[in-house]
């Protein structure tokens, strides 16, 4: 936790209300933020979390209440306006242009015009103070995600914010790289700045935050510091109920390899992608492999490789039940029982503009009963988006809201409970519970388990070391395009694996 040498409300929320057809996102929410001080903003997915900082940041208006900031009422309607106000913003995912260099960006970031001598010094100042050190001519393609979010963090602070929101930031990092956020967050509250920190690692909220506000169901349960909580009770009072601890063994894998991935190389000739290079693993019947590594090291690709959404592979072979598969599609992988999550939930999980009953017929296996005679069987494919909706809590109006309308936590639980529910031979799942709440992630986590239990082999893909810890049997680590020999999960060191996601072997 943060020292706060300050006691005054720097940011005062009353009353706010916001709603949209047929939800109240923002049910009278009031609570205070400290001056100086790291607040935690916590809650499920569809909580009301991202709607009432889009209030904040004048992304939306609320319709009933106002918010105070720094002893006067905050009266903005975009986020420019916000900036000039002294309120800045790092989002979840990453909003750099790719193709342009360090310096492009952070001249494209700021409002005013500015001199690249000017910016120079700024830099110099910013980099020094913060220990942020940037090469502007590095273009951001070549940059890992924790110096990415460096230069997010930068390009705020150049415009020398007083309150600066955080959204999910360690979601895509490394150990060292967390390491360092926090470094940089103490600096900032030292010299009087404020943060907003919003995320779902609890144990990040104890380490590092002084107060936290907790929302369930768009209104505020609690609002509180953080000296007397641990993680399980903050847990408890976001879901209004306590979590069991996940217990996963190793007494149920059978000692057969049904999926076999033999030195799988693919050359891209592309710079914005990576190039796959000898890859090799195998996976038992009920195991779970995890595959780590840090966002640009080849996951995605490897994703699309194994899914059969990209089949033209250089060499190597992909075996399914002694059967070779490489070159088949998406369809013909399912025909096998091969089911698998995408990293994006929504346009490539999900179609956006159709209802969640309309999207279980994306994903087609064997013996559905979706269709008799070539005619869709409405009712089945109703009766199996209500039994994903129930036995995955997905909060939602019903089957028929569009996919669009969910929060990306429910989307995803709704994503995963689509496939689970066809109990599948073989799972692949990229990033199963990046950027969810806690309750959602325990249920999703606790259903692969269940699912592994009984017979099928899972292959994730995560950022989350703690996710991969928690639920895998063995575990490698990807780097450009590389895959390091498997590690038994019981047995590994939390340290080493950070090494290995870094680029080193020892």
């Amino acid at each position: 936790m943060l020292n706060n040498k300050y006691n005054n409300h720097f940011v005062e929320f009353k009353n706010i209300t916001k709603k949209f057809p047929r939800v109240i996102a923002n049910n009278n929410i009031s609570f205070n933020i400290k001056k100086g001080s790291v607040h935690a903003l916590l809650g499920e997915n569809g909580a009301g979390k991202s709607t009432l900082v889009k209030v904040l940041y004048g992304l939306l208006s609320a319709d009933i209440g106002y918010i105070n900031f720094n002893n006067e009422v905050l009266k903005i309607n975009s986020p420019s306006q916000a900036r000039k106000k002294g309120i800045g913003m790092v989002f979840q995912h990453f909003s750099l242009f790719e193709s342009l260099t360090v310096r492009d960006n952070l001249i494209l970031g700021i409002d005013d015009q500015i001199s690249y001598s000017n910016l120079q010094n700024k830099l110099q100042d910013i980099s020094s103070k913060y220990n942020l050190p940037l090469d502007l001519d590095a273009p951001i393609t070549s940059l890992s995600a924790g110096e990415k979010q460096r230069v997010e963090i930068v390009r705020i602070l150049l415009q020398d914010p007083q309150l600066l929101i955080m959204d999910e930031p360690t979601s895509v990092l490394t150990p060292k790289e967390v390491e360092n956020l926090f470094l940089t967050l103490n600096y900032l509250v030292k010299e009087g700045r404020t943060i907003l920190y919003i995320t779902h690692k609890l144990e990040e909220v104890i380490k590092i935050c002084n107060d936290v506000t907790i929302m369930r169901n768009g209104k505020v349960i609690d609002s509180c510091t953080t000296k007397d909580q641990t993680a399980k009770s903050l847990a408890t009072k976001m879901l209004g109920q306590k979590l069991e601890d996940l217990k996963t063994d190793y007494s149920h894998i059978k000692n057969i390899e049904n999926f076999i991935v033999n030195n799988i190389s693919c050359s891209f000739n592309d710079p914005f992608l990576t190039d796959l290079k000898n890859i090799s693993f195998q996976v038992r019947e009920g195991e779970i492999y995890g595959i780590a590594g840090v966002a640009g090291n080849g996951q995605s690709e490897l994703m699309d490789i194994l899914t059969g959404e990209n089949t033209l592979i250089d060499e190597g072979e992909i075996i399914f039940n002694k059967k070779n598969i490489k070159l088949f599609n998406p369809q013909q992988r399912r025909n096998l029982s091969i089911a698998f999550v995408p990293e994006n939930r929504l346009g490539h999980s999900a179609v956006p503009e159709l209802s969640l009953t309309e999207n279980i017929l994306l994903s087609q296996f064997p013996n559905n009963q979706f269709s008799i005679n070539g005619i869709l069987n409405e009712k089945a494919i109703d009766k199996y988006a209500n039994k994903v909706i129930k036995n995955f809590n997905v909060v939602t109006p019903g089957s028929d809201a569009l996919a669009s309308s969910l929060s990306g936590g429910n989307l995803q639980k709704f994503v995963i409970g689509r496939e689970i529910s066809s109990i599948p031979k073989l799972l692949i799942i990229s990033h199963p519970t990046w950027g969810i709440d806690a309750g959602a992630e325990h249920s999703i986590r606790e259903a692969l388990i269940k699912l592994s239990k009984n017979g099928t082999s899972i292959i994730v893909i995560s950022q989350d070391l703690d996710e991969l810890i928690e639920i895998t049997h063995r575990i490698s680590v990807i780097f450009e395009g590389k895959l390091s020999e498997p590690l038994q999960t019981d047995k590994v060191d939390i340290s080493r694996l950070g090494l290995l996601m870094g680029g080193k072997n020892d």
